[in-house]
């Protein structure tokens, strides 16, 4: 198979002790490309010295929409600059999180429309964190692409998809893509029903490693190399064999991102 994670924290210390025989079994099992998502400015520039030693890694740039109850202008003006780089083909994570505090929801808002507006600016991609907020997102999209010149410049991807069929809908409507990941697999999570209809050249893959492993390892730490078994498993939902999972999802993440991934 070949496979790209697009959404992978491989900088995290999660990895600190292990992180090149991670990327080596991720190789290994037909990884051949990683997308670091950005957390906040000091993850940006720990993801590029990665993609400086690794040609199969690439970066975004973004500040978490967690990050955004403390990070103010400073923040993310370092961010501006970093979008700059060679190596950065996304702006993200952003987006809004309404699960762990909703106390600074305006703040949150305002930034992700910053963001929207970085990424028009500089015609990348968007990369959103949609946990418990995803019709909000949407709602922020339309109205941020009714505001500028260049709506087309307004795409990406909704990462973590675990969203009903309408709501899989209404981000294909918007002509983003859905990022799917460890959670396709969790009993009673949802997100088979969700993704029912959706074609696959609208699906890119990632695990969100060292977060959401999938079942058989679910609790544990995950890895890129599982990215594989999220490939397997859509490929027994849709009655097909993996590699036409693994080779219609690597097609969506190159349209997306505009790279040619290494064969």
């Amino acid at each position: 198979m070949r496979l790209v994670d697009t959404h992978v924290h491989i900088y995290l210390d999660a990895f600190a002790a292990d992180r090149d025989a991670v990327l080596d079994r991720a190789r290994n099992a037909g990884v051949r490309a990683f997308l670091l998502p950005a957390i906040d400015v000091a993850s940006v520039h720990a993801a590029l010295d990665l993609a400086a030693r690794n040609d199969d890694i690439w970066v975004m740039a973004a500040l978490h929409p967690s990050e955004t109850k403390t990070a103010g202008e400073a923040e993310f003006r370092e961010i501006e600059e970093l979008s700059r780089e060679d190596r950065i083909v996304a702006v993200g994570e952003t987006g809004l999180d309404h699960y762990w505090d909703r106390t600074f929801d305006e703040r949150q808002e305002d930034m992700l429309r910053r963001h929207i507006g970085l990424a028009a600016e500089r015609d990348l991609p968007l990369v959103f964190h949609t946990r418990d907020s995803l019709d909000d997102v949407v709602r922020v999209v339309h109205e941020e692409r009714d505001r500028i010149d260049r709506p087309d410049r307004i795409r990406g991807v909704f990462h973590c998809f675990g969203g009903s069929a309408r709501q899989a809908e209404s981000v294909l409507a918007l002509g983003f893509h859905l990022g799917i990941g460890g959670s396709l697999t969790f009993r009673n999570g949802g997100v088979p029903a969700g993704i029912a209809g959706v074609p696959l050249d609208r699906v890119v893959l990632e695990t969100d490693a060292p977060f959401l492993a999938p079942v058989p390892f679910r609790g544990k730490r995950n890895e890129p190399a599982h990215v594989a078994i999220v490939a397997r498993f859509l490929a027994e939902l849709r009655g097909i064999d993996a590699d036409s999972v693994a080779d219609a999802t690597t097609r969506s993440a190159e349209a997306v991102f505009g790279v040619r991934f290494p064969p």
